[in-house]
């Protein structure tokens, strides 16, 4: 499984990306001032002991080292300088630092004195407690520096390590973390909301003509994005008025000739050809009927109402059981949807007919599935293919063997269900089952 690390929100992104380079400047800040810190500890340290050993060789050349006045003095004196043919010796323990010698060897380079050899070694702790500074925070140091064959070794003092540094640097973190995230956050949120909300008014259905428009809100680019989308809107919801009213007339238009028709075809002697006559005008009659609520299946004319599905799918069963039809009741959950009645019916009615004809009978159920109700119809039929499946949804489409012309119907009983289904939120879903049949589920967000 591949980690994804990229966050996929704005907020997200840009607290990432922040947070990441400032991580990078940090970074990059603390080796910067480590090495100055480094340079300043060598400077301070070797400096120090540099001026220590000139000291001690322009003494000794001149041979005015003075007698030791007391014990506490010679003890002192032993600690700070020792000067000597062989090289002295070093406590055990003692750790080497080649940084400290090199610098001090070019300091002496600098000031003509060319040594023949120059070493440095940190002493151990026990040998800060033995100097009676346990607590100072720095680290004693020999340097031993050999000149016209004599060896001069001085004590000096560096800083202990970077712990302090590194303290600070972990606040100083922290506090432009909390200093500019907490800003971005805030930013990045005034201008993400206004985007969450024109995505869901986006994915709504366009053909919902009560929607308001959307608040202009967050940055200047935000604000105008809303309202191209609110203008975009309200053309869409124009030109879905003039569809709903050219379709209105139309059909009005259709239906007059063809009722004319039907009186005048009620006048043919010949009893076959009136039938069949009479049977063309009907089916003409009824695919107009499916073609126009097909069109205005989203038009949003009829206010969504809480729905007791308990309620609704007693009273479609008990229609067509009134009407000599097969459909049963299954189980039947305790649940209510918001929708709107009218339409909701039309789409299972839609699918209880499809059942019936091609499927011998149809049973009805309701469940409750991750925060959504599936309303199924179920017959008993031979079931559809996949391919079947993902085109008998479709305007107009038709399916071969037991789903023929001949059975009735334009091939938009589904088309209206699916419209009907995504204009209240939901899905319409074909399944086949294990033991066979077909399932037609209608799923919709469960209402508390």
């Amino acid at each position: 499984m591949k980690l994804r690390l990229w966050p996929k929100s704005l907020i997200g992104q840009l607290v990432f990306a922040v947070a990441v380079m400032l991580f990078v400047a940090q970074a990059i800040n603390f080796v910067l001032l480590s090495r100055g810190q480094r340079q300043q500890t060598l400077a301070h340290g070797g400096g120090m002991a540099v001026a220590r050993v000139i000291d001690a060789i322009e003494r000794d050349r001149r041979g005015d080292f003075r007698r030791p006045q007391n014990d506490e003095e010679a003890r002192e004196r032993t600690q700070k300088l020792v000067i000597s043919d062989a090289m002295p010796p070093l406590p055990a323990g003692a750790v080497r630092l080649p940084d400290l010698a090199a610098y001090v060897s070019g300091l002496l380079d600098e000031t003509n004195i060319r040594a023949e050899m120059v070493d440095a070694w940190a002493l151990p702790p026990r040998e800060r407690q033995r100097l009676r500074r346990p607590d100072f925070p720095d680290r004693a140091v020999i340097v031993v520096a050999k000149v016209d064959g004599r060896y001069f070794a001085v004590r000096t003092r560096i800083a202990a390590g970077g712990n302090r540094l590194q303290g600070f640097l972990v606040w100083q973190t922290l506090s432009l973390y909390l200093l500019l995230l907490v800003p971005i956050m805030l930013i990045a949120y005034r201008a993400a909301r206004p985007l969450r909300d024109l995505t869901r008014a986006a994915r709504a259905n366009p053909a919902l003509r009560d929607a308001e428009p959307l608040e202009e809100e967050g940055p200047s680019d935000v604000r105008d994005l809303i309202a191209a989308f609110n203008a975009y809107r309200g053309r869409i919801s124009t030109m879905l008025s003039d569809k709903d009213r050219m379709l209105g007339a139309v059909g009005h238009d259709l239906r007059t000739p063809l009722a004319s028709l039907r009186v005048r075809v009620e006048q043919v002697e010949d009893d076959m050809l009136r039938d069949k006559m009479i049977a063309s005008i009907e089916e003409m009659t009824a695919m107009l009927s499916d073609i126009l609520a097909l069109a205005r299946s989203g038009a949003g004319t009829e206010a969504q109402k809480r729905i007791p599905l308990r309620e609704l799918i007693g009273e479609l069963a008990a229609d067509y059981q009134e009407r000599g039809k097969d459909v049963a009741i299954g189980d039947v959950a305790d649940a209510a949807v918001v929708a709107r009645p009218m339409l909701l019916k039309r789409a299972l009615r839609n699918l209880a007919d499809n059942a019936i004809a091609y499927g011998v009978r149809a049973r009805l159920s309701v469940a409750i599935e991750g925060g959504r109700v599936r309303i199924v119809v179920s017959d008993d039929g031979p079931g559809l293919t996949d391919a079947q499946i993902h085109t008998l949804v479709e305007p107009f489409a038709r399916g071969e063997q037991s789903r023929n012309r001949a059975t009735g119907g334009a091939g938009l009983g589904l088309s209206i269900a699916r419209d009907i289904a995504e204009g209240e939120g939901g899905t319409l879903m074909l399944s086949n089952r294990a033991g066979g049949g077909l399932d037609a589920v209608i799923a919709l967000p469960l209402q508390a």
